[in-house]
């Protein structure tokens, strides 16, 4: 930041002293300053909003301009038979001097990510053999469920893993915390899996966007100039990118899919593992890790029992199932297992009644 200020300092005092010694306004030494810092302003301005772009648009709009004043200049010596002395012939130089360079510099400046060098060398590919990319961030590669969703054949394309994701990955497992140091390892030993499977390309992507702190940015305006997707499980990233028109594949939405649909008074078989929270209710999950509340199942606990849905709750976190024990329900009892029963010897009517054990 010293650097960018004291940058800052020299331009002005540089246009200043300029303007001061040349005097493009005769007279006045004070008017010429005043021009001077108000030209020194603008370039300032100018530099901000020019911090906050990528430098491959500022080279898009600068090749742009240039192209368009070639033009213009071809133009202009192609018409070498018209009568330069006519003020239409002198007003459409101008014109052509002005909208040319102007329209290369705007259309540049818009598409120049196709600067960047994946982009570029995808101008030299077939265009049967065009290349689908999916950018992967931290938080799917730390899931690990990724690594199952390539493995059945569910994702195809290209797997781009750019540079700064290893790198928070790296720093991650680096950590001095043990939870997050074990995710951190978890991530690389995912990535490791992927790599080697037969039929799923990934590649390493170098392409950086120094101007762009935000690690979920960087892969918005990577994904944006490859025209591929983003996979995540992170809401935030998800949200974003849709708002900034980049399509995202997220691995929660996709298992939440994937779980089975059950409509109520369908019959459930499933295994009761704890208590819950209110009275004589169970709780139990399905494979896919659905909760399931089960009334009048809490002397059932380590059991596995059928029940009846009553009904299916959609929250954002997922899907929860409710449902009822049957046999409580139809009012019979599990049958207990029992031993030995005793003989019972009767005699007359009013006398006692003797049980001997059974040998």
């Amino acid at each position: 930041m010293p650097w960018f200020a004291l940058g800052r300092v020299c331009v002005v005092a540089g246009v200043v002293y300029s303007s001061a010694v040349f005097q493009p306004f005769p007279g006045d030494i004070f008017v010429n300053v005043a021009f001077a810092l108000v030209l020194a302003a603008m370039v300032v301005a100018v530099e901000g909003q020019l911090r906050a772009t990528a430098p491959t648009r500022i080279l898009g709009a600068l090749l742009g301009a240039i192209v368009g004043l070639t033009i213009a200049r071809a133009i202009e010596s192609g018409l070498f038979f018209a009568d330069t002395g006519d003020r239409r012939v002198e007003f459409l130089h101008s014109f052509l001097l002005i909208v040319l360079p102007y329209l290369g510099l705007m259309f540049g400046g818009r598409h120049g990510e196709w600067l960047e060098p994946l982009r570029f060398m995808s101008l030299f590919r077939a265009a049967g053999t065009e290349r689908r990319y999916k950018v992967l961030d931290t938080s799917v590669i730390i899931d690990g469920r990724i690594a199952d969703v390539c493995e059945a054949g569910f994702l195809d394309g290209t797997l781009v893993i750019p540079q700064f994701v290893l790198k928070e990955l790296q720093m991650v497992a680096d950590s001095g915390d043990s939870l997050k140091r074990n995710r951190g390892r978890r991530g690389l030993d995912i990535l490791q899996r992927i790599q080697k499977m037969s039929g799923i390309e990934v590649m390493i992507s170098d392409v950086d966007f120094s101007e762009i702190r935000e690690v979920d940015l960087k892969l918005i305006e990577l994904t944006r100039s490859l025209g591929g997707k983003i996979v995540t499980n992170d809401f935030n990233l998800n949200k974003v990118a849709q708002l900034r028109g980049v399509e995202v594949l997220n691995v929660n939405e996709l298992a939440n899919a994937l779980k089975p649909v059950v409509l109520p008074s369908e019959i459930m078989r499933v295994f009761i593992l704890k208590e819950g929270k209110e009275y004589n209710q169970g709780v139990a999950y399905l494979d896919d890790g659905t909760m399931v509340v089960v009334d009048n199942a809490r002397k059932m606990i380590s059991k596995t029992i059928d029940i009846v849905v009553t009904s299916v709750l959609q929250t954002a976190a997922g899907k929860m199932i409710f449902g009822r024990y049957i046999e409580a329900e139809s009012g019979t009892q599990p049958v207990a297992a029992v031993g030995p029963q005793p003989v019972a010897e009767h005699e007359d009517a009013g006398r006692r009644v003797r049980a001997t054990p059974q040998a």
